[in-house]
């Protein structure tokens, strides 16, 4: 079992620079390809960014390439999601996963485990 949290969300203006994190225990996440989510309210989730278990490999919604990079720190078990120029379409609950599975295939959402998300809220 994985268990993931989330942090780093919060109320911020457009424009702003946020940085997720995903804190990974009962496992090391240096096993899993990490993915991130988004949820924007009255929305169905959208995939974000994945990467695979050493982070050298990336992959991105088109949405998002050039402002968001999911990176990891696999001694600190924990994910991030560095979010540039922030928009208020951002405004959304972001929630990490991790997979055993291909990170090319993330965007389906098929992750063996979630975490329960943080409130990201961008002012315009």
């Amino acid at each position: 079992q994985v268990q993931l949290v989330e942090s780093g969300g919060g109320l911020v203006q457009a424009g702003d620079s946020l940085r997720l994190s995903c804190a990974a225990s009962g496992r090391t996440i240096s096993s899993y390809a990490m993915a991130w989510f988004r949820q924007a309210p009255g929305e169905e989730r959208e995939f974000v960014a994945a990467d695979n278990w050493s982070g050298a490999q990336t992959y991105y919604a088109d949405s998002v390439k050039g402002r968001f990079t999911i990176s990891r720190d696999n001694a600190k078990n924990t994910a991030y999601l560095q979010i540039n120029g922030l928009k208020p379409e951002d405004t959304a609950v972001y929630s990490c996963a991790a997979t055993l599975g291909n990170p090319m295939y993330a965007y389906l959402g098929d992750m063996d485990y979630w975490g329960k998300g943080t409130l990201v809220t961008v002012s315009s």
